[in-house]
């Protein structure tokens, strides 16, 4: 199945920009855009992007409209900073410049489909008013029209009655659909996927390299934000564990931002464990090697500036394991990235769908860092069940590339909500309106601080009723 005909929105206030850069989301949506160019489909990234960058711009295939410059100019600390008000310009004026501009032009031909694929809570209100207007304008029936959750965050925000009957509920894993049943909806599961350079193992040299600058010491790599969901705590008493069985493990930790990482630390040091605080003085295997053999005297190495991928690729197959294990874990991307790289996995055992338990990769269940120390213990005595162990990690994870992600699930998915009607009603492009924004620099879009006539308080269109 191909995208031709296909005209595809992906909205999300997270994109490829450093400035709009601030987790998952980001490397989501721009494996997700290059899986839908390559297929064939005329492929549009809506984001909250860089100010300095241009409002509009074409980069490999892909479509970019950063939104909301106006006001990320004036708030410089990323996509996040002032949240509510780049949210509601977002919800507000997006969807009539959307459906004016690009949306009922491509439906001009019968033989065209449109998709709006949304991400996360803070695009509910946009994919609400856009249900609206397509409604208003005869064309709701041409246009595909799917919401994705990733996590749980602003779950209370969400009138879920309304989302439902205007669009198609998703999400990334079985995990996640058990927990949204909760809310009264029942989401269509499509998985998570990686981008080709995630599939770009390390060649045995690189990896050989890294262990011997480690002294050959156990590594144990986690990469994750300090979030108490993550087991951190359970990370720092396995390694403090080891080091007391006289293992010399290397801790390899690289966080966030949030507060709980001064908890992470100081149960460390309470536990004796040695810490170096590093930044990265390059990029890729170079840098993480000089910090790796600067911490010849550490037991937990703390790593402060972000791993590209040439190094977190590095360092997930040069680990002795990776801990990827979470109490709440709506899909594990680093645990899956990990795997593509031919790392020891070990996760948690709720949203990870791709694994299965001691065939590619481990699960631990409990909060003891004997379970973690034996599974390790077992394939220390058997190396040739650990080999075959990362094999099958790599050709697993390979299976999740976002080209076949979009091949056997999105395009169906779309196709099934869309049938093609060649003979479908047709549409005259409107006529293009004079911008109202002439004093602002033809980088940002003209901001709308309320819809017109808008039947609903506050600013955003209701879904009309339909059977």
């Amino acid at each position: 199945m191909t995208g031709e005909g296909w005209q595809v929105h992906v909205l999300s206030f997270e994109g490829p920009d450093a400035y709009a850069r601030a987790g998952g989301i980001a490397s989501r949506v721009a494996g997700l855009t290059a899986a839908l160019s390559q297929s064939g489909c005329d492929t549009h990234l809506w984001f909250v992007g860089d100010p300095a960058l241009p409002g509009e711009e074409r980069v490999d295939g892909v479509t970019l409209h950063r939104w909301g410059q106006w006001i990320s100019r004036y708030h410089p600390g990323g996509v996040y900073e002032a949240e509510e008000d780049k949210r509601r310009d977002f919800v507000s004026s997006l969807p009539p410049h959307l459906v004016e501009r690009l949306i009922l032009p491509h439906l001009a031909d019968p033989a065209h489909r449109v998709a709006i694929l949304a991400e996360e809570w803070q695009t509910v209100h946009a994919v609400l008013h856009l249900d609206w207007l397509l409604a208003r304008a005869g064309a709701r029936d041409r246009v595909a029209m799917l919401w994705n959750a990733n996590n749980t965050f602003g779950f209370d925000r969400i009138d879920w009655p309304r989302l439902a009957q205007a669009a198609t509920i998703t999400t990334v894993s079985r995990y996640m659909r058990h927990r949204m049943w909760n809310l009264g909806v029942d989401p269509l599961v499509i998985a998570n996927g990686i981008s080709p350079d995630v599939l770009r193992r390390p060649t045995a040299g690189e990896v050989r390299k890294l262990k011997r600058l480690a002294r050959h010491r156990p590594m144990i790599a986690k990469v994750a934000r300090w979030d108490p969901d993550k087991r951190w705590l359970l990370a720092v008493e396995t390694v403090a564990e080891l080091k007391r069985r006289g293992r010399e493990p290397l801790f390899v930790a690289r966080g966030g931002m949030e507060e709980h990482g001064a908890e992470v630390t100081a149960l460390a040091r309470a536990m004796g464990l040695r810490i170096l605080v590093r930044e990265l003085e390059a990029p890729g295997a170079a840098g993480l090697g000089d910090a790796v053999q600067a911490a010849r005297d550490a037991d937990l190495l703390l790593l402060t500036s972000p791993l590209d991928r040439e190094a977190s690729q590095l360092l997930f197959a040069a680990s002795t394991a990776v801990l990827a294990n979470s109490g709440h874990e709506p899909f594990g991307l680093v645990g899956l990235e990990a795997m593509a790289a031919g790392g020891l996995v070990c996760v948690g055992g709720t949203g990870e769908d791709y694994v299965l338990p001691g065939w590619n990769a481990l699960v631990l269940q409990t909060m003891n860092p004997q379970e973690f120390i034996g599974e390790l213990d077992r394939l220390r005595a058997h190396p040739e069940l650990e080999r075959a162990l990362r094999r099958r990690a790599a050709s697993t994870a390979a299976r999740f590339a976002w080209t076949e992600i979009v091949r056997r699930s999105v395009l169906p998915a779309l196709a099934a909500r869309v049938p093609l009607r060649p003979d479908g009603p047709r549409f005259e492009p409107p006529a293009r309106r004079a911008p109202s924004d002439a004093g602002r620099p033809r980088t940002a879009y003209p901001p709308v601080t309320r819809i017109v006539n808008d039947p609903v308080p506050g600013g955003v269109a209701a879904a009309p009723a339909r059977s």
